[in-house]
């Protein structure tokens, strides 16, 4: 039976973490299909169609698909699941909201967070803040996963010629309505998409610092600016910048935390990445554990001349 990913998209076009779960799909079947719901959604279709290893892209489109409302979402995820033996969400803000209510209406168990796909029915998920991977086997008729974008590889946006089919759009559930929103406006990369990410914690002391030492040292590596949560709670970074088992997971290419002492919340959230540098004047900071450079030092200094020289 075909595998049924659900696109996360912004109806021109398709976001990164479909890509990753499109890869973890073809891990446990070649057949794999995309559900695109939105408003006017034809271009994130079409975009679809053209990812490497998509066999079938399914289109929905009606207004109430115009804000991702979870409850629509999840009856036209629940209404397009007949005959497929996974559904897939990326391991997202949106995929946590929607997978739970699609588990429960096909009364189903959910798994969470996988990063790695052992068999068809078998996956591994880390748990205790990462410091244990389970292994869940998974017996349901229509097993109902998130994955953990950060663990697969993306798939080619582009390669792929599938058809794209309209179905039938759900009509509005009328559980919920779209009040408003407040998107804060940033001309850097999206923090879980981004190859360069700098970090900052508590240790910088105050948002003006914040910005005035590792905003020089984003800009020159065109990096996305990240935070511990010590840093958020203290309201030297937004919300946003989170990265941590409460914040973002992400898994960049370069990861330079400065002065982040590496609690296990925040290690969950970044240590899949690909080269992390470490400054901290606190040799054992336990961020140096994980670090492939450690530099001990004062990041007020070390921040600066790492500018300079880059």
């Amino acid at each position: 039976m075909s595998v049924l990913v659900i696109a996360e998209h912004d109806h021109a076009s398709v976001k990164a973490a479909t890509l990753n779960t499109v890869s973890a799909a073809r891990a446990i079947n070649a057949d794999v299909h995309v559900l695109v719901a939105g408003e006017n959604a034809g271009a994130a279709a079409a975009a679809a169609a053209r990812i490497a290893g998509v066999t079938k892209v399914l289109h929905a489109d009606a207004p109430a698909f115009a804000h991702g409302l979870a409850e629509n979402l999840a009856a036209q995820v629940v209404a397009s699941a007949a005959g497929y033996s996974h559904v897939l969400f990326p391991a997202t803000a949106s995929g946590k909201n929607v997978a739970p209510r699609v588990a429960a209406l096909l009364d189903v168990a959910q798994v969470s967070d996988v990063t790695k796909v052992v068999a068809p029915d078998t996956y591994e998920r880390p748990i205790y803040a990462g410091n244990a991977i389970a292994t869940v086997q998974s017996g349901d008729a229509v097993q109902v996963v998130t994955v953990r974008t950060t663990a697969f590889d993306a798939a080619a946006a582009d390669g792929g010629s599938a058809p794209v089919e309209s179905v039938a759009a759900q009509a509005d559930s009328g559980l919920s309505s779209f009040v408003g929103a407040e998107i804060a406006k940033n001309d850097r990369p999206e923090l879980t998409a981004a190859k360069i990410i700098v970090s900052g914690g508590r240790a910088l002391g105050s948002s003006e610092k914040f910005n005035e030492v590792l905003t020089p040292l984003a800009d020159k590596l065109g990096a996305a600016l990240g935070a511990s949560r010590a840093a958020v709670d203290a309201g030297y970074a937004p919300n946003d910048w989170q990265v941590g088992q409460t914040g973002k997971i992400v898994a960049p290419q370069l990861y330079v935390a400065a002065g982040i002492s590496g609690a296990i919340q925040h290690l969950a959230g970044m240590k899949d990445s690909k080269v992390i540098v470490a400054i901290n004047k606190d040799e054992e900071a336990p961020i140096f554990s994980v670090a492939d450079y450690g530099l001990v030092a004062d990041l007020f200094t070390a921040v600066p001349e790492l500018v300079e020289a880059a």
